[in-house]
């Protein structure tokens, strides 16, 4: 076997894994229970409460993170080290432990103020959005920022000798060239946020039909040991979840090839 068959043989392997992983849901289910669920309110209840909330802290998180990424790819300043470090944080703890940090801050006084003041997060959809917010922001950052690092500051310098501003140079060179690297980016931020479960229970709780996301629902259902339904309800996310990331990669790749 050569190295062309051998490292095919391993993605084809490791993709086969997955492939018997979601056979075996179907070895629980029939087919009258599956189109029950699918005309079941709680059921679209939990699929567009999570592609909304989805599509909303995917766009925060790839609206903070151009410019976040950017800064960290360009420019030296105080305190770099620092920011780099933390933008790790969410590697490093547990999405069930950031949502149990974002609970510990909304029951300090700044935190209450903002929850009285500004917007109420605990228990609400908003704490959804904000939970895969920060549960993914970070990814975004680094993602975002190595295709920074590939791109030549040079390219931008000759365009600000020639007039531009380094927004226009920014906007007009960079941008169109990391466009598969934001891409991909946009992709991995939308899969996480979609299945995201830690943080969004931690801080959205699980009431039906108010805040259970797919996974919420797929861990309610376990919890009542449910199995039919947890299976009915995994397939479901793994459809909605692989059915928007193809539409959104063929939306973005018609848009900038």
């Amino acid at each position: 076997m050569n190295f062309k068959r051998f490292t095919i043989a391993i993605a084809l392997s490791v993709t086969a894994l997955y492939l018997v992983l979601a056979g075996s849901l179907f070895s629980f289910l029939d087919s009258g229970r599956v189109i029950k669920a699918l005309t079941s309110e709680r059921v679209f209840f939990s699929v567009s409460l999570s592609v909304k909330a989805a599509i909303i802290a995917t766009i925060l998180a790839i609206t903070v993170a151009i410019p976040a990424a950017y800064a960290l790819s360009r420019y030296n300043f105080r305190g770099k080290a620092v920011v780099d470090t933390l933008l790790e944080l969410p590697l490093i703890v547990t999405p069930v432990a950031l949502g149990a940090m974002l609970l510990i801050f909304f029951n300090t006084g700044l935190g209450a103020s903002v929850q009285n003041n500004l917007w109420q997060f605990v228990f609400e959809f908003s704490g959804i959005v904000l939970a895969q917010f920060l549960t993914t922001v970070g990814l975004a950052i680094r993602t975002i920022r190595s295709t920074f690092d590939e791109i030549s500051p040079r390219y931008e310098a000759v365009a600000c000798t020639l007039g531009a501003t380094p927004t226009q140079a920014l906007m007009t060179i960079t941008l169109p060239m990391a466009r598969k690297g934001i891409l991909a980016a946009t992709v991995i931020t939308f899969a996480k946020c979609i299945g995201e479960f830690g943080a969004t229970i931690m801080v959205a709780g699980a009431m039906p039909m108010k805040s259970e996301t797919m996974p919420v629902s797929i861990f309610m259902r376990l919890g009542s040991a449910d199995i039919e339904g947890m299976a009915m309800m995994i397939l479901i996310l793994l459809a909605v979840g692989l059915s928007v990331l193809l539409i959104l990669r063929f939306i973005l790749q018609k848009k900038y090839d």
